[in-house]
Parts: C-alpha cells; sequence; structure tokens
C-alpha cells in the first residue's frame, strides 16, 4: 500500500480548506475544478501528510463526509482489497477504469466505513 488519507466530501470545500490551510499552516494544491467552479479534487498538504478534499455535488449526509482514500501499489492489490471490503458492503462505484488513467472504486465496508480505492497506472 502507498499511502492512506483522509478524504472530506463537503460543499465549498475551496472556502472551508482555506479555513484549515490557515489553522494548521497547510498548502492547497492539486485543484481540478468543474467548469461552474466546483472542486471535483483538491490537497491540503498539511506537513508529510495530505487530506483530500472534494465538494460533495449533494450526495452526502451529516456525518458521511470524510472517507479513507487509498492508493495501492499494484492492480492485483487494488483487486484484492476491493473484493475483501465489498463483502457485506455496499460498492457505490465498481472498480473501474477512469479518465484519469487510473482504476478506482468507492464502497462502504460492512461495518459503514467509506473507502476510496486508487491505483494509478
Amino acid at each position: 500500500m502507498r499511502s492512506a488519507s483522509p478524504y472530506i466530501f463537503i460543499e465549498n470545500c475551496l472556502e472551508i480548506m482555506e479555513y484549515y490551510r490557515n489553522i494548521l499552516n497547510g498548502e492547497i494544491q492539486n485543484v481540478r475544478q468543474t467548469e461552474d467552479g466546483k472542486c471535483l479534487h483538491a490537497e491540503l498538504v498539511v506537513g508529510d501528510s495530505i487530506i483530500n478534499f472534494s465538494d460533495d455535488f449533494g450526495v452526502t449526509k451529516q456525518g458521511d463526509h470524510i472517507r479513507v482514500s487509498l492508493k495501492c501499489e499494484s492492480e492485483e492489490e487494488i483487486t484484492r482489497v476491493y473484493n475483501d471490503l465489498s463483502v457485506s458492503g455496499n460498492v457505490t462505484v465498481e472498480l473501474q477504469q477512469t479518465n484519469w488513467g487510473a482504476l478506482h472504486a468507492n464502497l462502504i465496508d460492512q461495518f459503514g466505513v467509506g473507502w476510496l480505492l486508487n491505483f494509478q497506472k
């Protein structure tokens, strides 16, 4: 496994990131936005750590704003982790090839923990 980091989905995430940036003395990087200005992805670098952010696009509920993002080492690893975490869970995005050149999946495991899986080829 390359890394595990939090991923926060929240409305007006760029404004909220600025709030956290000031408090944590971080740096905002890798901002990707839609044509209408919504944030698809952004990173708040704090020391050696990254907190990922995205606007929630109306799909999260209160208490469901944070997921764990896993960056996998190989196609075999992401497939194994996806299959294992899917048991008795709820897959929200099937493991699939993305337009950013990665294998990616979203799911909620049997314990209610949300996971974002990614393997960048």
